[in-house]
């Protein structure tokens, strides 16, 4: 017998199996191909006012952190825009300014990602559990859900950086979707909540090791997208997002409960070098 199977037949299985999430701001991603073919056709000055009038409309916002250009590598897209805002409203409002630019006739959307930063508190979650476990309470009771707020209130301060953080400004992005395997042989949602801490620690382990290297933000999407979550890398070398990818496969929770969806890679444009990226030179 495996380790791993020995610890899930000794873990309790009492305990709630939804670990408590505390969840931040809203992000959208946008993948665009650009129609560099119609963009050709424009005469300079035609070109030059488009550029100002895309820059005017992500500055404000770019400034702020909330949203971020990148000219991606590859085949799935020209253009990955990322918005960072406090709701979903508020993203609709930023792809409805888009659309209104003259520069949207030439953006032809091939991919969308919705969802919200989201942090998983397998530590916290099994902790309190087992203490309202041993003192008798009842999960869902009265006391059981004021302990339960008193806690994510407690974390939602302590955490409030990491939810509502500045786009990073590093020159890299690395994007993608991923699931927890769901499947009759394998099913991450089957095993106890103690034995899902235990490896999503291990798997953190490996995070930690990169710490200065690369920012990573965790998004979360069930019934927001087609995916669990969403993961974006920031870093000012690629080379790190190969990696720290390749290390986290050899941990159990990647190597046997982890499916990976398409991965994007983008280099940072700041918007006030868009008419650069537009002449088909990619700003430094």
């Amino acid at each position: 017998m495996s380790s791993s199977n020995a610890v899930v037949q000794t873990v309790s299985t009492e305990l709630p199996a939804m670990p408590l999430t505390l969840e931040g701001l809203s992000v959208l991603h946008q993948m665009f191909r650009f129609r560099w073919p119609e963009w050709c056709k424009l005469d300079s000055s035609r070109q030059a006012d488009i550029a100002r009038e895309a820059a005017v409309v992500f500055a404000a916002s770019e400034e702020l952190g909330q949203t971020a250009v990148y000219s991606m590598l590859g085949h799935k897209g020209d253009l990955m825009i990322v918005h960072f805002r406090d709701s979903f409203d508020e993203l609709n409002a930023a792809e409805l300014q888009l659309n209104r630019a003259a520069l949207q006739d030439f953006l032809e959307p091939m991919h969308s990602y919705l969802s919200v930063i989201e942090l998983g508190l397998y530590d916290s979650s099994v902790k309190l559990f087992r203490q309202l476990a041993d003192r008798g309470v009842k999960p869902l009771s009265k006391e059981w859900n004021e302990a339960v707020e008193e806690t994510l209130e407690r974390q939602r301060e302590a955490m409030r950086p990491r939810l509502y953080p500045r786009i990073p400004d590093s020159r890299y992005l690395c994007f993608y979707p991923m699931d927890r395997k769901r499947g009759e042989v394998k099913n991450w949602y089957l095993l106890p909540i103690e034995e899902r801490q235990r490896q999503m620690e291990e798997h953190g382990m490996v995070g930690r090791r990169y710490a200065g290297k690369v920012q990573q933000i965790i998004t979360g999407s069930i019934g927001f997208d087609d995916w669990e979550w969403g993961v974006d890398l920031f870093a000012p070398d690629p080379l790190v997002f190969k990696k720290l990818i390749y290390e986290m496969r050899f941990d159990e929770v990647s190597a046997v409960y982890a499916i990976f969806g398409q991965f994007f890679l983008g280099v940072r444009l700041p918007v006030q070098k868009l008419d650069e990226w537009l002449s088909g030179r990619l700003p430094k």
